[in-house]
């Protein structure tokens, strides 16, 4: 039995800057991607904030462990 295939090819290259550019669009003109990021740091570090010496110490092991981030900036964003 003999198959006759096509070769199919698309290129989407054009359609993710198309996409790209709506959703830059649709965050308006007042979206500041430094500020998000530093929001994202404070809430981070509110988020870690007041933690007891037993749960402290077991933040440390899993920054260490690489399975949350650790305190350099931008590490909310990661």
């Amino acid at each position: 039995m003999s198959s006759n295939r096509v070769a199919f090819e698309i290129d989407l290259t054009a359609e993710e800057a198309r996409r790209r550019a709506e959703v830059v669009a649709a965050l308006g003109p007042d979206w500041d991607p430094a500020a998000v990021l530093r929001a994202e740091d404070e809430a981070y570090a509110l988020l870690y904030s007041g933690l007891d010496a037993e749960q402290q110490a077991l933040h440390d092991r899993l920054v260490a462990a690489g399975v949350l981030p650790g305190t350099e900036a931008g590490r909310a964003a990661h």
